[in-house]
């Protein structure tokens, strides 16, 4: 049984609430998250617990569990998360002492997102440089997170260009593409095709599929059939049905005849 699951088995037992064996050292919130498995409890609040349910500590424990002396130092570095104290985070994450399997993965990932978040606080105050030599620093923790590497260091550079350093944008024809996508849902067609002249490859598959259903919704059949055509053996479903439209609409119904038995065939 899970550390969790014997600190609600004990509560259970002993006719506690939540909220009346939290008393006032630790938060109902903590607790629960305890007892889930999402958070493991330092010693201390082990202790504290144990004795409130009239339990030795060794009772939640098994005798191969492995108390990781980061306990404490990484459930401060969470609460401070959660309050949105980055500058706290920092700094009771300088209390950390490596390596520790325990723990590791998650404080690199905490003190990268911490940095970038410290980093958009000092822009936001005007202390570009500052904001800089934060960025400059998380390079290093970015590059050794073991989760979202891609898109931290996406973040981070758009920050660093924030700042006013010289740096190369990352590609952002995905975020372009979705909000086109988006906008042609709404039938926000100008707005869509603006976002896609924006985009840098104009031959992805997905950029061609767009760019043709702003020339349909346009009506300008032979620029759609042309960009849809580029695409329909990757999109079929979506391309064959409006190529069949733009052929008609243009007077070519041998071609618009040829996509009818297309689409009897996908």
């Amino acid at each position: 049984m899970e550390l969790g699951e014997k600190l609600r088995q004990a509560r259970m037992e002993a006719g506690l609430s939540q909220r009346a064996l939290c008393g006032e050292e630790i938060t109902r919130n903590m607790l629960s998250r305890i007892e889930n498995g999402a958070a493991r409890p330092s010693m201390g609040t082990l202790q504290y617990l144990a004795a409130r349910l009239g339990k030795p500590v060794s009772y939640f424990l098994e005798e191969t569990a492995v108390c990781s002396p980061n306990q404490a130092v990484m459930a401060k570095a969470r609460q401070l998360f959660d309050e949105g104290d980055f500058a706290g985070v920092k700094q009771a994450l300088s209390g950390y002492r490596a390596p520790d399997e325990t723990y590791d993965r998650e404080r690199q990932l905490l003190e990268s997102v911490t940095l970038l978040n410290l980093a958009e606080q000092a822009i936001g105050d005007g202390k570009e440089p500052y904001a800089r030599e934060l960025l400059e620093n998380t390079a290093e923790a970015i590059g050794n997170a073991p989760y979202c590497g891609k898109e931290l260091e996406r973040r981070r550079l758009l920050l660093l260009c924030r700042s006013g350093a010289c740096v190369t944008l990352p590609n952002m024809d995905e975020a372009l593409l979705l909000r086109s996508q988006d906008a042609l849902s709404r039938g926000e067609t100008e707005r869509a095709a603006h976002l896609l002249e924006a985009a840098e490859d104009h031959a992805a598959p997905r950029w061609c599929l767009l760019m043709g259903q702003v020339y349909m919704a346009r009506k300008e059949y032979a620029e759609a059939a042309r960009c849809l055509q580029a695409v329909e053996t990757v999109y079929p479903k979506l391309t064959i049905p409006n190529l069949e439209i733009c052929f008609r609409e243009l007077g070519d119904y041998k071609s618009a005849y040829f996509y009818v038995l297309r689409q009897k065939k996908t």
